[in-house]
């Protein structure tokens, strides 16, 4: 009998039904591994209950975890549609590096050809930011800000060890702001690019089942 452990899983959670529908409309297979797309509901509160509640099953032990769906810009010339692949997540608890934006920027290059890809920390909010709120973002040195990435790889790393990333898209920019939650300006092209990313984050998933040399 073989007594090998089976492949990693793969948690990919995002917050709102359109995010996940995206990405279930582009789920066309091909992980390294068991894979579980979560939806968190809407903000770090919500993130934080779900991501934990998942990671407490057993069959989760160890799961790599990625967080997307979309987010605001806060750099001027952002446009709805560009990635951004976080560095780092920040909230005021404190930040979580990101392990292997490198290779998420070229698969993402290559599965999402001719939209622009933004590295860079990524930042928590407790709501939707707008205005001013931007530009002081901005000067933390912040690219981009949603409200479940930060809580969700938080929540994952302090459950236990494991590879965690953050890839978003962005739906509102300083010159393409949001008119409330519910408004996705730029929405149909923000929509599209996320139902194409998943073939990105199966091979940022497969590279890390990879032995080390």
């Amino acid at each position: 009998m073989d007594a090998r452990p089976g492949p990693a899983p793969l948690l990919i959670a995002c917050a709102l039904g359109i995010e996940h529908l995206a990405l279930r409309a582009g789920d066309r297979g091909g992980a390294g591994g068991p894979v579980t797309v979560l939806r968190t509901g809407m903000g770090p509160k919500a993130a934080e209950r779900s991501v934990a509640r998942l990671l407490a099953d057993p069959a989760l032990a160890g799961a790599a975890v990625l967080a997307t769906g979309f987010c605001a810009g806060l750099a001027p010339g952002m446009h709805p549609g560009d990635l951004v692949v976080a560095e780092e997540t920040r909230d005021p608890r404190g930040a979580v590096p990101c392990i292997g934006t490198e290779l998420l920027v070229k698969e993402l290059v290559r599965t999402v050809p001719g939209r622009t890809v933004h590295t860079g920390p990524l930042t928590g909010s407790d709501h939707v930011v707008r205005g001013h709120e931007r530009s002081d973002l901005l000067a933390t040195g912040a690219i981009a800000v949603d409200m479940e990435s930060a809580a969700t790889l938080l929540c994952a790393v302090r459950a236990g060890e494991r590879p965690v990333a953050a890839v978003r898209v962005v739906v509102d920019a300083p010159e393409h702001e949001l008119v409330r939650i519910g408004t996705v300006r730029g929405g149909i092209s923000a929509f599209r690019v996320l139902r194409s990313v998943l073939p990105a984050f199966f091979e940022w998933h497969r590279s890390l089942l990879l032995p080390r040399r």
